[in-house]
């Protein structure tokens, strides 16, 4: 059976001297694992468009529940990732974000869409890092199932809260000084809190068209990062490489 899909490559593995395994998040399949059988050999078609973090128009073989690349041509290569280590390994966190929470052979498309949004806003330099990643971070969230409940304290029912907290685990924002002392939390603060129920409810197309201080954004990037840590229960060991590469 042949099928034509649109795909991003979130991950691409050597396999034998020339094929390559890739996990796909497409549009038509879900996310799937396909053979590309000689894509690595020189002056292979197929070679760019089953690169990591590309987006491209696949043509698929299936048979018996396994799939395999028969042609391929790249819809966006997004190539202001290619030349910059950095933006690339967050592009990688992205990608290895959506392959932990996405579904084998479910489509998804809003997940889609923010990957590929997330992606095209780091490779053309739209915003900056910090910014994409914590909306691309908490969106992701709020898709998977791990929306967090931001109208309101949770405990006194204030809907700005005092010096507000994000409560990690339980996922609820309340007042510091409502706050019982069991479990984690990140600090926020009016600005930061109101950018977090911007991201929740933004359409895609305007996810990351927000502004904030410097400040604000650090307790931003800090808050949905350690919420998509606190409510995955992983670490993911492309944002420890990125967080490397940043600091050298």
């Amino acid at each position: 059976m042949f099928t034509t899909t649109d795909a991003l490559v979130l991950r691409e593995v050597r396999y034998k001297e020339a094929d390559r395994i890739l996990t796909l998040l497409t549009s038509a399949e879900g996310k799937i694992s396909v053979k590309a059988r000689g894509a690595l050999r020189k002056g292979s078609r197929m070679a760019a468009a089953t690169q990591q973090l590309t987006y491209s128009e696949l043509t698929l073989f299936g048979n018996r529940g396994k799939w395999t690349v028969n042609e391929a041509v790249i819809k966006e290569p997004f190539t202001g990732l290619r030349g910059d280590i950095e933006n690339f390994a967050l592009g990688c966190y992205f990608a290895e974000c959506l392959e932990s929470l996405s579904v084998e052979d479910q489509p998804d498309a809003a997940l889609l869409q923010l990957g590929l949004n997330s992606l095209y806003a780091l490779s053309n330099r739209l915003y900056s890092p910090e910014q994409i990643k914590a909306a691309f971070e908490l969106r992701l969230m709020c898709l998977s199932g791990y929306e967090p409940e931001l109208k309101s304290c949770r405990v006194c029912g204030n809907e700005e809260p005092e010096e507000p907290i994000l409560k990690l685990y339980e996922g609820c924002v309340c007042c510091r000084r409502c706050d019982d002392g069991k479990g984690e939390y990140a600090p926020l603060c009016p600005d930061s809190l109101r950018a977090l129920r911007y991201i929740v409810s933004a359409p895609a197309k305007q996810l990351f068209s927000f502004r904030l201080s410097p400040a604000a954004l650090l307790r931003l990037s800090s808050a949905a990062e350690r919420y998509l840590l606190a409510q995955t229960e992983r670490q993911f060991h492309t944002l420890n490489y990125w967080k490397n590469i940043r600091i050298r």
